[in-house]
């Protein structure tokens, strides 16, 4: 390990830069959210259509994830990073000058593409620049405050931005950010050699891993419109599955697989992922119908929703940057994420017996303060465990796996929560309850859902996951039973 201060000083500025990208990306999942009825006025989107402003994203998003950690593995993470960042850079330009319906939702299918490229390897990069624990723990700390905190920052710019300019603004401001980022990054973060193409060109794999991963979210943010159990749904979520079969397969009998299936030997690394399935499921789809709730029973303005989950940013902030790192050396990874899904159901507890005429300091304060401090507490453990089975040529692979379960658990979480919220309100709607009342039970359900999805987590961390301790000597991590 290089020892001394202008590298240690280089290794964290690296990491701030990574951060700065990582954040762009992650607050323009949320942040186009708020500014989406002053789009569908603008450019005269039709209610179906609109909704492709923001699956177009998350279809190119979630879909190229797995594949992009991989190149980042084959050709080098910081070039990988690079040509994410320019291509996410470019598409938030287009973005913001778009004309019509069509050329903004084209857009946010490139500006998806490049925001998986980016993202996919930073983890990676992150792991391989620390390798020393206690550092790896304090900057994965910084890392998951971004990855964490960037949704609920999102939703406060996205509101002040519509509101004070326009929602051209949303996607410009990534230009700037973009372009220091991208500078910095060439100046900054250490380039690595990567293994080079002909140790993973399995061209077929890759073709049937994006066909089955952007097929399985187009098929789950579809399911809020068709129905679960609507031939639709079903029969394309069949073929998803069909397709996922068939890269397994592939996998198996590749000479040179894109993803080889030795990366789930590691307990930590599946089981982790499993766990980030069930807990973003829960937490997305909470942090949606929350923002729904707000708006609709309590009449918050789009500034008044960002301000409601700033809580959530700064315990956080609290939490995974200053805390998390002594914590996970004390008590352990293990024992740390399984502490932070407690909170986290505490929270969302608390969020169930929210009532019509609601009021912030106690109602919905008691409910996103745990919400802060068990996602501050369980993210940079969960980060650890899920990297600490990967050997450093499959960083990025394994850095891709991470992003590419949190967006399907997200996309999943999100469209079960919705669909079985809207259709609970509208059984009441026609038996003649009253509107709010209506909704605000649509909610609570919905929030029970998400309770027992982080419940579904917390059972996971308990039976599934070993804790990871570090030989002081030999410097690497031994699974503690």
């Amino acid at each position: 390990m290089n020892q001394g201060g202008p590298k240690t000083d280089s290794r964290w500025l690296a990491l701030i830069v990574l951060c700065a990208g990582m954040l762009m990306i992650v607050l323009d999942q949320t942040i186009v959210n708020v500014a989406l009825p002053a789009i569908e006025e603008d450019l005269k989107f039709g209610q179906a259509g609109l909704a492709w402003v923001v699956n177009a994203y998350l279809i190119a998003y979630g879909g190229l994830l797995l594949l992009a950690g991989r190149l980042g593995d084959l050709i080098g993470h910081k070039k990988v990073f690079l040509i994410g960042l320019g291509v996410f850079t470019v598409a938030s330009l287009l973005c913001g000058v778009s004309f019509s319906s069509e050329m903004l939702i084209v857009s946010r299918f490139v500006q998806g593409a490049g925001g998986a490229l980016a993202t996919s390897v930073t983890l990676g990069m992150v792991v391989t620049m620390f390798p020393e624990p206690n550092e790896q723990r304090r900057a994965i700390g910084v890392f998951s405050f971004v990855a964490a905190a960037g949704a609920s920052i999102g939703l406060l710019l996205g509101g002040v931005l519509t509101d004070a300019m326009s929602w051209h603004w949303i996607f410009f401001v990534n230009i700037p950010i973009g372009v220091v980022a991208a500078v910095a990054a060439v100046r900054l973060v250490p380039s690595s050699e990567g293994l080079g193409l002909r140790e993973g060109a399995d061209v077929l794999g890759a073709l049937l891993i994006v066909a089955a991963v952007m097929l399985g979210v187009y098929t789950i943010v579809k399911a809020e419109h068709h129905g679960f159990g609507s031939f639709h749904t079903l029969g394309l979520g069949a073929v998803a599955l069909a397709l996922l079969a068939g890269f397994v397969v592939r996998q198996r009998t590749a000479a040179k697989p894109l993803l080889p299936l030795r990366v789930f030997r590691s307990r930590n690394v599946t089981g982790a992922n499993l766990v980030q399935i069930s807990m973003v499921a829960g937490m997305f789809g909470l942090f949606f119908l929350g923002t729904l709730y707000m708006q609709l029973v309590l009449s918050y303005t789009p500034l008044q929703i960002g301000l409601a989950f700033m809580p959530v940013a700064g315990a956080i902030a609290v939490f995974s940057v200053s805390l998390s790192a002594r914590l996970n050396s004390r008590f352990g990874e293990r024992n740390m994420l399984i502490v932070g899904l407690v909170f986290m159901l505490v929270g969302m507890l608390v969020f169930t017996q929210v009532p019509v005429d609601g009021s912030y300091l106690t109602d919905i304060l008691p409910a996103v303060a745990p919400l802060g401090i068990g996602l501050g507490l369980s993210f940079p453990a969960l980060m650890t465990l899920a990297m600490s089975g990967a050997a450093p040529e499959e960083a990025g692979l394994a850095s891709g796996l991470v992003n590419t379960t949190a967006q399907v658990g997200g996309a999943l979480g999100l469209a079960v929560l919705a669909t079985t919220s809207t259709a609970y309100t509208s059984g009441l709607l026609a038996s003649g309850v009253g509107r709010l009342e209506a909704l605000t039970s649509g909610f609570h359900l919905a929030f029970w859902i998400s309770a027992a999805l982080v419940a579904v987590a917390l059972g996971l961390a308990v039976f599934v996951l070993r804790q990871v301790s570090v030989d002081r000597e030999e410097n690497q991590p031994v699974l503690v039973h």
